[in-house]
């Protein structure tokens, strides 16, 4: 192998590594990341929850798991440290990969800028800051998508489109932005295969999201509809000096304004989105030259749809027929959070941006002077990106309480409610955005959550029926034996975050008191408790879906390895 084809590969994939460090650096300090929707743990459990088998959507299925699985053997916070390094790492790289198995002839400064394309822009930043780091390895999976189902045209071989399915299926949104992807290369025109073809990645892809598929057909969780005030809650939002649709093309208009870096908080969202948009707009017209090229088309309309649908559903009339399919619809509150397929945009936009990047090398004779252009034009319409968006990515310690409430709660039985009521918290130690409660994911038992989330200062209604029954009885002072017949044997207050109360004074005082300091209090519930699990054919039908998905992740890796 030649200098220059050694450059072609391995520059990338260095550059991507530096970029992915520059932006999470400040999180691999000493503590756990827990920062909105994203919480991590000493050490996880296999709790119903984390299985999916609870009446609440299987949201968080099967990474619940995966992380339980591997915080038996490793530190909980380094291992989503490492997951979320890798999926940056291998966004920024697989974009080269797949632009380079697209257009052979770009230069190695032109796969630099695709890297950094995919890695350094508003989407990524504001997923960061929403906490949504399951969710980015679903979208790092994309152009790797691609280039796997380009393979499974050409060769037939589908190890590799497995691997990246059942990747992204981390999580149900994942799963489905990789479906989407694999599915539109593989049903392009090309010989007479594609009906085979097709077949099999539905095959691959129904397998990748079997965990979730499987633990909400046997719980019932989320397929009775959703809340619609949900829909407008988590419509794509206008961000300032640009419209929906501006926002959305820049990558941009997530629907909670304070998960947005500080420069997009202002008119300096104007320049970063030009300056984003003229970079890919330079590659519209070589683009426009290969339009023969089918993948080339399908990438660019599902770029134009992952742009354009959100902004509509933003609309009176899109608003309209969300409310519609989130009450009458089993599984629409899946897509209630409409911006996040715009992760379907990428593979277009950081093509777009190569053959942009090469072309104007070409006709100026100078190849590295466009390139070098664009990564500064790039780094400079997002500077929050920088050391953990501007020292916002810095991770938490736990008080040692939780550890004790943890260890006396090993072996025993019953489920936990927490109060105060809510799903949110405001610790000390967690800055000033709220967090996501970490008792479900730091206690060996069920931790019992309504899901109900309050925004915009309004409430959206979560799935958890058995939960929301429990909350209210302690709200209202109800008994001990109330909590008993529902499942509940320990109840935990966590006294150093605000919310509600209500009169569960009356109901602690009949409870017994097992531990208490100043950060946190826990109660034994007396008496039999209620029987509330899944049964175990069920229950081992869902572990069944999930040793489905990880023999399709680790199998696939390690045929492709044997096959090197």
């Amino acid at each position: 192998m030649s200098w220059t084809q050694r450059s072609r590969t391995a520059a990338p994939a260095v550059w991507s590594f530096v970029l992915a460090m520059i932006v999470l650096g400040p999180l691999w300090g000493n503590g756990y990341l827990l920062l909105r929707d994203a919480v991590s743990t000493p050490r996880s459990y296999f709790t119903d929850s984390a299985l999916g088998t609870t009446d609440a959507a299987a949201r968080a299925v099967p990474q619940d798991g995966v992380v339980a699985a591997l915080s038996i053997a490793f530190d909980g916070g380094l291992v989503v440290k490492t997951i979320l390094t890798l999926a940056l790492w291998l966004a920024g790289w697989g974009a080269a990969v797949m632009v380079r198995r697209l257009l052979p002839t770009v230069t190695t400064p032109a796969l630099l800028t695709a890297a950094t394309v995919a890695i350094w822009n508003p989407y990524v930043a504001e997923r960061l800051l929403q906490g949504h780091w399951s969710l980015l390895v679903g979208y790092a999976a994309l152009p790797w998508t691609v280039t796997a189902a380009m393979t499974l045209r050409q060769t037939g071989r589908w190890q590799g489109l497995a691997v990246c399915l059942a990747a992204a299926g981390l999580t149900p949104t994942g799963a489905i932005l990789a479906a989407v992807t694999a599915l539109v290369v593989v049903a392009l025109p090309s010989g007479m295969q594609r009906s085979r073809r097709v077949l099999l990645t539905a095959l691959l892809a129904l397998a990748a999201s079997s965990p979730w598929l499987v633990a909400t057909a046997v719980s019932g969780g989320g397929t009775l509809g959703t809340d619609p005030a949900g829909v407008g809650a988590f419509a794509a939002r206008a961000e300032p000096g640009l419209g929906t649709l501006a926002s959305l093309a820049g990558l941009g208009g997530i629907w909670n304004a304070d998960a947005v870096p500080a420069t997009r908080t202002t008119h300096f969202a104007v320049l970063g989105t030009l300056l984003l948009l003229a970079v890919v707009a330079l590659g519209l017209r070589p683009l426009w030259r290969r339009r023969k090229n089918p993948i080339f088309t399908a990438l660019a309309v599902m770029a134009v749809l992952a742009v354009v649908t959100p902004a509509l559903g933003a609309t009176g009339i899109g608003l309209r027929v969300g409310e519609w399919a989130a009450q009458d619809i089993p599984g629409a509150g899946l897509l209630r959070d409409s911006q996040k397929f715009l992760a379907l945009a990428m593979p277009f936009y950081v093509l777009a941006v190569a053959a942009g990047v090469t072309w104007l090398g070409a006709r100026i004779r100078m190849p590295r002077v466009p390139a070098v252009a664009a990564i500064a034009a790039l780094l400079l319409a997002l500077p929050d990106l920088t050391w953990g968006i501007s020292g916002t990515l810095t991770p938490v310690e736990y008080p040692k309480s939780w550890n004790a409430v943890a260890e006396e709660l090993q072996g025993r039985d019953g489920d936990v409610a927490v109060l105060p009521a809510g799903i949110f918290r405001i610790f000390p130690y967690s800055g000033d955005a709220p967090v996501l409660d970490p008792a479900p994911r730091m206690l060996p038992l069920d931790v019992l959550q309504t899901g109900e989330l309050i925004v915009a200062g309004g409430s959206v209604r979560g799935e958890g029926s058995r939960a929301s029954a429990v909350e209210k009885t302690l709200l209202d002072g109800g008994s001990a034996a109330e909590l008993a017949e529902l499942g509940v044997g320990w109840v935990l207050v966590e006294r150093t975050t605000p919310g509600p109360l209500g009169e569960s004074a009356d109901t602690l005082d009949q409870l017994e008191r097992v531990y208490a300091d100043d950060e946190l209090a826990l109660y034994q519930v007396p008496g039999a408790i209620g029987t509330t699990e899944v049964g175990p054919v069920s229950y081992w039908i869902v572990v069944g879906a999930h040793l489905m998905w990880a023999l399709l992740l680790v199998g696939g890796l390690c045929w492709g390895l044997l096959r090197r």
